[in-house]
């Protein structure tokens, strides 16, 4: 029998849940953080998501700090896994150490203009500076800022339980794989994999759902979006191209977990401490505006949830500008100066062609360097007939899996998914992300 004490003590737990202060914080901060996010509005004449203004304000007050800003990031982030001592902790942590410190040279190089002849040509070095790695050192730290707003007063929580009907029948992964990909698309595939990694080793995913969630909901940012969109002057067509990139991204998610490698992958648990999810068949609502009560009463105070998320998200812009530098004036200069992706293209140009895709053969080629970079297939065809720019955008975010980040991501953690298979998914996502886009491109544009 229940003692009075034990009974009084849950009594009082619940108001304390459902007060007002947590109602009004999971409210009013999911919905700032999603305005910030989702909501399109035009500033002296230009529409575009209030993250994107503000990057453009900065750009703009600031002209002669920015580059100076990024060259300082850059620097930041060649000698950290050297000061951290995690530069070679595996093969994938050196490779990228190393290719960090050479982003660090050629970024010194274009800032005080010293580099050859071919690094400083206008489509080369300065081209990756200016329209690559001074918008993303803006808008990752300002979108961690404001991610704090839309992931840390229960909006998580509240999807996690709302969303169990539909990610077991569509993914094949349990309802709480909603906070994996609401994570990825408002913060980051990294934020998105350490969540991943950690469900896993305390074993509330198999090795399968793991594998599944890593390279199927591990997205590019919506602030990663705005830069491709940026760069391919898409930001007109902004809600549309989030909302089909989006919606394709997740049909073709739910396609590749059908087939092989995904399919055949072990059902196993990390360990013998398993934790399968408890589904929820009455009262799903309530279950989850509890649950989002719950994150919303958990969570740290505003100022310490903003700090902390400025903080991760300046260290994540340490990690990724050096890589994208060098890793993408690799790809350009292969793209440029070698056939290596042109060879590559051709495994793509028969369906491109068949799709009617204009400038068929620049189309493949962009689809097939997606392999090393996300932004890469956007750089090339910035000067492409428009429906060609919408498609490769989509693209670019739908394939997932590149190089330069989510792949030694993947790496990383304790999923054992081989390179191999990772290669094997990204051309199955590529390829099925052209077939569903470039129709929808040419009835739509």
């Amino acid at each position: 029998m229940e003692s009075p004490s034990v009974a009084t003590n849950a009594k009082q737990e619940k108001p304390q849940i459902q007060s007002t202060t947590n109602v009004l914080k999971f409210i009013i901060y999911s919905l700032i953080g999603s305005f910030m996010f989702f909501i399109p509005i035009t500033i002296n004449g230009v529409s575009s998501i209030p993250i994107d203004h503000i990057v453009t304000w900065i750009k703009v007050t600031l002209p002669s700090a920015v580059p100076i800003y990024a060259l300082i990031v850059i620097l930041l982030g060649a000698v950290y896994p050297f000061i951290s001592k995690s530069w070679n902790k595996d093969k994938v942590s050196i490779v990228f150490s190393l290719l960090k410190v050479l982003g660090a040279v050629v970024a010194i190089l274009i800032y005080f203009k010293i580099g050859p002849e071919w690094l400083m040509a206008p489509s080369m070095g300065p081209f990756l500076f200016e329209k690559l790695v001074i918008p993303v050192g803006l808008v990752v730290p300002f979108g961690a800022l404001f991610l704090a707003l839309l992931i840390g007063y229960g909006l998580l929580e509240f999807l996690g339980v709302l969303m169990q009907p539909i990610m077991r029948p569509i993914f094949k992964t349990p309802g709480r794989s909603a906070v994996d990909m609401v994570a990825d698309l408002a913060g980051s595939y990294s934020i998105g994999m350490l969540i991943t990694n950690r469900l896993y080793k305390e074993g509330k995913y198999t090795l399968k759902e793991a594998a599944i969630i890593a390279t199927g909901f591990s997205t590019v940012s919506a602030t990663f979006m705005i830069v491709v969109a940026k760069t391919l002057g898409l930001m007109d067509l902004w809600t549309l191209f989030f909302w089909v990139s989006l919606g394709i991204t997740y049909l073709v998610t739910a396609i590749t977990v059908r087939i092989w490698p995904l399919n055949k992958m072990s059902e196993e648990y990390y360990s013998d401490n398993a934790d399968p999810e408890e589904v929820i068949k009455e009262g799903l609502f309530q279950n989850a505006w509890n649950s989002a009560m719950v994150g919303a009463n958990n969570s740290v105070s505003l100022g310490r949830n903003l700090w902390e998320n400025l903080k991760d998200g300046f260290l994540m812009t340490m990690s990724i500008l050096p890589s994208i530098l060098s890793v993408g004036l690799i790809s350009l200069v292969l793209a440029e100066y070698t056939p290596v992706f042109n060879l590559l293209g051709y495994l793509f140009y028969p369906f491109t062609w068949a799709l009617q895709i204009p400038e068929p053969f620049l189309a493949a080629k962009a689809s097939a360097i997606g392999i090393a970079e996300m932004f890469l297939p956007a750089l090339l065809v910035v000067d492409a007939p428009l429906v060609t720019k919408f498609i490769i955008a989509v693209v670019s975010v739908s394939s997932i899996l590149f190089f330069s980040a989510t792949i030694p991501c993947i790496l990383s953690t304790e999923i054992p998914i081989s390179i191999t298979k990772l290669i094997v998914i990204w051309f199955e996502r590529t390829l099925i992300t052209l077939i569903i886009t470039a129709p929808i491109a040419i009835l739509l544009l």
